[in-house]
């Protein structure tokens, strides 16, 4: 611990008697200051002797520094005599190795010569027992030695080429035919080194064989027989992927260019076996079953360019993508050439088969629509006036949609966007994927859904029919259905393909187009579908309604609370609004149960107009309009619910007394109105003509 002089001091008193630190002991200040002299020479005797011993220690330390650095410096001159020695050692090494350099590049001088003499010397030995035309050698007469022959005909092969033929043909022909016997031994060899697995004895051949003529015949063969008994599942796609991968762990040990020897397997494979499977599943269908044909074209070129990227991971050189691609296209280009035809004629009959089906499982013959100027100038006349022409048609209630038939045209048409997307050229993908679209538009939206409207038009009664079934609403509620999933899959399928493309506007355009013209009719055949319920409406308070509704003979005995005719156009109403919500959606809900309202309204407004009213029949008919305004609540829209508002207010003036009919007048609901309306009203009670009322009201 750290030397802390005050509690040095406090410590040496507290030992001290009477020192004063220790309880009940008297306070003796000589013997404090005795013991405190006392030890005070103490430390001076301790601070003398510790000096003396520093001292000591010090002149020890010099002494021996001395020694150290006498030590060092004999070192030093010790360590400059043995670098000396090892300059001049490293020099004589030096010496001697350029001594012993210059003897081994004169040795060698001598003995390439010499070499290449014997080398020689045995050549023509060789040559004369060809010359002779009797092999005698052991080199060639002994199997075991199959290596080192091959290397000596090899070279007199290359010998022979050099030498006349007229005057050397026969032992040129005796050297060839040699050269092709051990050509055709080293490559048995290799054979069996390779049936037997025998890994070490190929790779030897193979590096013998890579001087001859013969070692592409030698990669042949090992292609040939690495592919014997690969293939012999269902599935020569993953067979071929296994097999490569097994090669291509192997490959690297026997040939000194395993990525050609895996370029050469993969592209026999590729030609060979793939060609011919390709070939055969494809064939079959191609002119008999347009259907099961592309289907295959799809799953075998998929199958294939699958079986592309797992092979890009083998070394085959430096552009492996685009040998892939070759190879690929080899296969399928004689069936992609006309892919498109195919895949928009087999749509256009499985669309139209599918249409037919379905027409006749109605038992319905369909009707053609007709083109040209008659048509034309009949749909002119008919959007500008909206009146039915030709005949109306009794539909039974059918809408003629049906969504089992759109979802089997959407998926007919999702899978030829699908295969369309990967067997077309890139340059060709937008524009073909615009004709599979154009045939969609011409099948489901001109053929289907065009038609049922056409056909739910003509089905739509004239607006004085009575009891009249309206089908129409069905028929737009199925193709707002359906405009939703041809829009999904416009949005989905289509619009990847032709996103970048000058198409793109083409097709929206189309779209746009087809949509616009089938509004057109949808709206126009909403409107014929309100003026019949309106027409309905008509019928129900004609039959109903009596004079003596709103004048009762007792005008005391009246027990109902609101006519027969005000029950049965309210429930109707109900119904149609009802019908209305579940017809449509978003906006289009609101809108046309607004125009309804308003029509409903007009409707009502007239009604009561036909009719005078006494004090009594003055309040039925106010409590009419209250239940036509709780009617009106349901359509949930504020312009119809203050039409009915103000018709309520206009029917007190039924009733009123005449004293208060001004007051009434300038209340906050009839305030607005013409004052024509309001005198049209008051006109109504059968108490008009008393000067009295007509007073008060001018």
């Amino acid at each position: 611990e750290p030397f802390v002089a005050d509690e040095y001091i406090e410590r040496l008193a507290w030992r001290t008697p009477g020192g004063g630190s220790r309880g009940g002991e008297a306070f003796d200040p000589k013997r404090l200051l005795e013991e405190f002299v006392n030890h005070i020479q103490e430390l001076q005797v301790m601070d003398e002797r510790i000096q003396r011993k520093v001292e000591k220690l010090e002149q020890q330390c010099q002494k021996e520094a001395k020694e150290f650095a006498k030590k060092v410096q004999e070192l030093q001159k010790s360590n400059q005599v043995a670098f000396q020695h090892f300059q001049e050692l490293d020099e004589h090494i030096s010496y001697v190795a350029t001594k012993v350099c210059h003897l081994g590049d004169q040795l060698e001088g001598v003995n390439t010569p010499r070499q290449r003499a014997v080398e020689a010397q045995k050549l023509m030995k060789y040559f004369n027992e060809f010359l002779d035309g009797e092999l005698k050698s052991d080199v060639f007469t002994n199997s075991e030695k199959i290596k080192e022959a091959a290397d000596i005909i090899q070279k007199l092969h290359l010998i022979a080429q050099e030498l006349p033929f007229d005057r050397f043909s026969e032992v040129k022909s005796k050297i060839a035919s040699k050269y092709h016997d051990l050509e055709c031994q080293l490559i048995q060899e290799f054979t069996g080194a390779q049936r037997r697995g025998e890994i070490y004895r190929m790779r030897e051949v193979a590096a013998v064989l890579l001087h001859f003529k013969g070692y592409s015949h030698c990669v042949d063969v090992y292609i040939k027989q690495c592919q014997e008994g690969a293939f012999l599942r269902n599935d020569v796609f993953e067979d071929a992927a296994i097999l490569c991968q097994r090669v291509n762990k192997q490959v690297g040990e026997v040939f000194s260019n395993p990525e050609t020897v895996l370029a050469k397997l993969i592209q026999n494979i590729f030609e060979v076996k793939l060609q011919s499977y390709v070939k055969d599943q494809l064939e079959e269908h191609r002119k008999s079953d347009a259907e099961q044909y592309l289907k295959n074209l799809y799953d075998l070129y998929t199958r294939t360019t699958n079986l592309s990227s797992k092979l890009m991971e083998f070394n085959l050189g430096t552009d492996k993508q685009t040998f892939l691609s070759k190879l690929i296209k080899s296969i399928f280009i004689s069936y992609l050439e006309n892919y498109i035809e195919v895949e928009i004629g087999y749509l256009k009959s499985r669309s139209a088969m599918i249409l037919q089906r379905y027409y006749d499982s109605k038992n319905h013959q369909k009707r053609s629509i007709g083109t040209g100027g008659i048509q034309d100038l009949k749909e002119r006349i008919r959007q500008r006036t909206n009146l039915p022409l030709g005949p109306s048609i009794d539909t039974h209630g059918e809408t003629f949609l049906s969504q089992e038939v759109v979802v089997n045209l959407l998926q007919e048409t999702k899978q030829a966007f699908e295969r369309c997307h990967r067997l077309s050229d890139p340059s060709d993908l937008p524009k073909n994927a615009f004709r599979i679209f154009s045939m969609l538009v011409d099948f489901l939206c001109t053929e289907h859904i065009d038609y049922a409207l056409e056909t739910g038009l003509a089905g739509i009664p004239s607006s004085d029919s009575k009891n009249a079934n309206l089908y129409f609403l069905d028929v737009v509620h199925q193709a707002n259905t359906i405009f939703h999933l041809f829009d999904k899959q416009f949005n989905d399928h289509l619009m990847p393909l032709i996103s970048s493309s000058p198409k793109l506007s083409e097709c929206l355009q189309k779209k746009k187009d087809i949509i616009e013209q089938m509004e057109v009719k949808l709206d126009m055949g909403i409107d014929r579908t309100l003026n019949c319920m309106i027409g309905q409406m008509k019928h129900i308070l004609a039959a109903e309604q009596k004079k003596t509704d709103f004048k009762p003979e007792d005008e005391n005995n009246v027990l109902i609370q609101y006519t027969n005719a005000c029950v049965k156009v309210c429930g109707y109403v109900r119904k149609q609004v009802e019908k209305i919500r579940n017809s449509m959606d978003g906006k289009n809900v609101d809108t046309v149960l607004m125009e309804l309202g308003v029509r409903f309204h007009r409707l009502i407004y007239e009604h009561l107009q036909q009719y005078s009213y006494s004090c009594m029949g003055g309040m039925l008919a106010i409590c009419d309009v209250a239940e036509y305004r709780k009617c009106a609540k349901d359509f949930k829209i504020a312009l119809v619910l203050q039409l009915f508002d103000t018709l309520h207010a206009l029917c007190n003036l039924l009733v009123v007394a005449p004293d208060n009919l001004k007051q009434v007048c300038s209340g906050e609901q009839l305030a607005n109105l013409d004052k024509n309306i309001l005198h049209s009203f008051v006109q109504l009670r059968v108490d008009y003509r008393s000067a009295r009322l007509a007073r008060h009201f001018s």
